[in-house]
């Protein structure tokens, strides 16, 4: 009788841990990959770019031309988290903006830090 119910609670303990393991599990990464159109709304009025991203699992890579100026960074992808950075070279000195965001679907949007600017809110939409 005792093993029996050792026995049960050792498979319910069992049970508990695998559906627990199965939580902590990462979520798979959401895909950007391509092209997109993205809109960042600065003090000077929103600007709109065509922004490039190459995926591979987590890490994703990213390449945009606004105002001629050309920008590339590297970021990660987690779940439907999304960040990346920027190093900007001016001659004032390196800038950094770090853009954070969710991605829905077709759709992500978040803030960028434009190092001490401030934060400027970014929408971007996947072009078909």
């Amino acid at each position: 009788m005792r093993f029996r119910i050792l026995l049960t609670a050792l498979l319910a303990l069992g049970a508990i841990g695998a559906l627990a393991a199965q939580d902590a599990a990462p979520a798979k990464p959401a895909n950007v990959a391509g092209d997109w159109e993205m809109t960042t709304q600065s003090p000077q009025g929103d600007m709109t770019a065509d922004a490039a991203f190459v995926q591979d699992g987590d890490k994703i890579k990213f390449a945009s031309s606004v105002m001629g100026m050309e920008m590339t960074g590297e970021g990660t992808v987690k779940g439907q988290d999304i960040e990346w950075t920027v190093i900007l070279s001016t001659p004032q000195g390196d800038m950094t903006l770090t853009y954070k965001g969710k991605v829905e679907g077709e759709t992500m949007a978040g803030e960028v830090q434009a190092g001490d600017f401030g934060a400027f809110p970014w929408t971007a939409k996947k072009k078909q």
